[in-house]
């Protein structure tokens, strides 16, 4: 069932989150936490719905989106112990039947996990990045390279919340101190091989875990940077503590700011001139998101005193929230793409070519 809507009316954007059956049917826009993304988009002459989305309601929700122009999604990979692999395949058709839709799964599968720290290692923004593909390569090669370099953070592939992630820390006799990133977790002492019998469980499906150095200027905080294809639209910079000591005290609040924030230029630079698109080159990404984020911690200071960025993560599935700024850049982005592709052929309307200024 390809898109039926004519070119000459205003396009309509469905917008997606997770919820239930009674969410659904009570939803809308004033009420929903992209309140300000539905009134950026009426601004764009863009008509936005909202679209609440369960695996029981898997047959409504694709229905809905086949009779819309476009989709903006806010939905974790993992939320509540479900995976988000039902709505996966409906964006995938929906796709194909002429919706633009933003993030494109398949897109996600490239950028929005966390193997895309170690296919990007080298562009300028990565640590010493391992990956692990199996349980019996971890297995073999862990141990010696956190006795050789000292703390390592392991990552499982896709993920959010901090599910998943993992500071270890060598000990004595074989044991391991680990701590994971996620809500208010403990520390953890045990045998450094029954740590790795717990972590098969990542590798199930085609899993994978990535090992990156463990960054000691983490302390200092993490900068979130908003982007909308290619553009910087905004910075979030957060003191976490989801892999530090009890003792560090509690997370800090985001401080939101535009993307001519004065202390992050230097990053913003990197971004729009650099990285993303080197990023969009190397795994062949045709359409960045529309809205996505990188987040950094610092690194090593330079040989002049500049501080480097390490990237930690890209989030591409949910990204909110997000600064004042981003809602109209982002609507900006989404009328262009939807003038460019409203009437095209099904094939080229899953997205639009990257954009990097």
């Amino acid at each position: 069932m390809a898109n039926a809507r004519s070119p000459k009316m205003a396009p309509k954007v469905a917008i997606v989150w997770r919820g239930d059956a009674q969410a659904r049917r009570d939803a809308t826009a004033e009420a929903s936490r992209q309140k300000a993304v539905f009134e950026a988009l009426a601004r764009q002459g863009v008509a936005a719905e909202p679209c609440v989305f369960s695996e029981d309601l898997a047959k409504e929700v694709r229905e809905q989106l086949l009779l819309v122009d476009g989709v903006l999604v806010w939905v974790d990979p993992i939320s509540a112990g479900q995976r988000r692999d039902t709505l996966d395949e409906i964006l995938r058709a929906v796709a194909a039947a002429g919706v633009v839709v933003s993030t494109h799964p398949d897109v996600i599968l490239k950028m929005g996990v966390k193997e895309v720290l170690y296919a990007t290692r080298d562009l300028g923004w990565g640590a010493d990045t391992h990956l692990y593909a199996t349980r019996a390569a971890f297995e073999a090669k862990f141990a010696g390279r956190l006795e050789a370099c000292g703390p390592r953070v392991l990552k499982q592939n896709r993920g959010n919340g901090g599910i998943g992630v993992w500071k270890v820390e060598a000990l004595d006799a074989g044991m391991v101190r680990v701590r994971e990133a996620r809500g208010e977790a403990e520390p953890r002492v045990l045998p450094l091989r029954a740590f790795l019998y717990e972590c098969r469980a990542y590798f199930d499906g085609g899993g994978k875990l990535i090992d990156q150095a463990f960054q000691p200027r983490l302390p200092e905080g993490m900068i979130r940077c908003y982007m909308s294809e290619g553009r910087v639209v905004g910075f979030g910079r957060q003191i976490i503590r989801g892999l530090m000591p009890a003792e560090a005290g509690p997370p800090g609040p985001r401080i939101m700011s535009g993307p001519d924030h004065p202390p992050f230029q230097a990053l913003r630079a990197k971004m729009e001139g650099d990285w993303t698109p080197a990023m969009a080159r190397l795994l062949e990404i045709d359409a960045l998101p529309v809205i996505w984020d990188a987040d950094f911690l610092y690194g090593p200071k330079d040989p002049n005193g500049e501080d480097t960025y390490v990237l930690c993560e890209i989030n591409v599935s949910s990204v909110f929230p997000i600064p004042d700024e981003a809602p109209e850049e982002l609507a900006r982005t989404m009328a262009r793409r939807l003038a460019r592709h409203v009437g095209s052929k099904p094939e080229r309307a899953a997205d639009s070519p990257v954009q990097t200024g």
